[in-house]
């Protein structure tokens, strides 16, 4: 869940930040939609649309780190941290990625998460609280998800996404200000105060929507990393592994704002904004492919 909620909300604030820029670009070089300048536009958004996501992509593992004060083991200090180092070097050479930064930070919750830009350059973090609560088969199974969405390539994906829904924002949004300035405000010449608020409300509101489609494409790969995690530490442990989930986390121990995200699951509307399946449908999905 960290992983693809710590890469919207970046990625939400590189594209206000490059959206600024846009405005203030586009009009120095004569590039106006509303004079033929679609093209143009189409153009920038593109490179400032991929372009944001790369960079939030390129921003994740420094971002992580920050966000949830992991700590990278360079040297492991005790048994746990060899345990983990040593697994995930094992998986890491049995999916064919590099070995990955291995981190722990404190947080109560049982929670694990993989980013990065590269499968070989990847960060796979995991928090105290699930070093605490499961057993090593259990939490080996966890790790062995973590290391397939890496050996997927899901994040990369997953910034390609987002790069093309970026693209579509930028351009619906200037032309949602663009009719807003003209058809409200009547302001026919150039860009007024109208165009710049109502452009960055539309952003939001389509960022929204943009971060619905990432959350659907988010649940359909963690199918495929528990089929991963299958794979590389038995069927039977990451079945354990994510009935030790459904424990924990009923109820969700979670901040208030983050509650949509929530990893067990939720109902209406807020399913829209998860970025795992019920941890039920994920169980259900592993036991019929046994």
């Amino acid at each position: 869940m960290k992983r693809i909620v710590l890469f919207v909300l970046t990625n939400l604030a590189v594209m206000l930040v490059l959206s600024v820029a846009l405005s203030i670009i586009m009009p120095l070089l004569g590039i106006r939609p509303e004079q033929g300048g679609m093209a143009p536009l189409l153009v920038f958004a593109a490179v400032f649309g991929m372009g944001g996501a790369f960079i939030s992509l390129a921003m994740s593992k420094w971002t992580a780190k920050r966000m949830v004060g992991a700590q990278v083991i360079d040297q492991p200090r005790n048994d746990t941290e060899t345990w983990l180092l040593n697994t995930v070097r094992r998986q890491a050479e049995l999916a064919g990625i590099g070995m990955p930064e291995v981190a722990i930070y404190d947080a109560p919750d049982v929670n694990a998460f993989a980013t990065g830009m590269s499968r070989n350059k990847a960060l796979v973090a995991v928090s105290s609280g699930l070093l605490r609560a499961m057993s090593r088969d259990e939490a080996e199974a966890v790790l062995g998800h973590e290391i397939s969405h890496v050996a997927n390539g899901d994040m990369v994906t997953l910034t390609l996404l987002q790069g093309v829904l970026n693209t579509f924002v930028i351009v619906l949004s200037r032309l949602v200000g663009q009719f807003i300035d003209r058809a409200v405000f009547r302001n026919e010449n150039g860009h007024g105060a109208g165009f710049f608020i109502a452009t960055m409300v539309a952003q939001l509101l389509f960022g929204v929507v943009a971060s619905v489609i990432v959350m659907w494409f988010s649940r359909q790969r963690e199918f495929r990393a528990d089929q991963g995690g299958a794979h590389l530490a038995t069927r039977g442990k990451m079945i354990a592994a994510l009935q030790r989930l459904k424990a924990a986390h009923e109820p969700a121990v979670l901040p208030e704002q983050l509650a949509a995200f929530g990893i067990s699951g939720g109902k209406g509307i807020s399913r829209l904004f998860m970025s795992h399946p019920p941890l039920e449908e994920r169980i259900a999905a592993l036991q019929r492919a046994g």
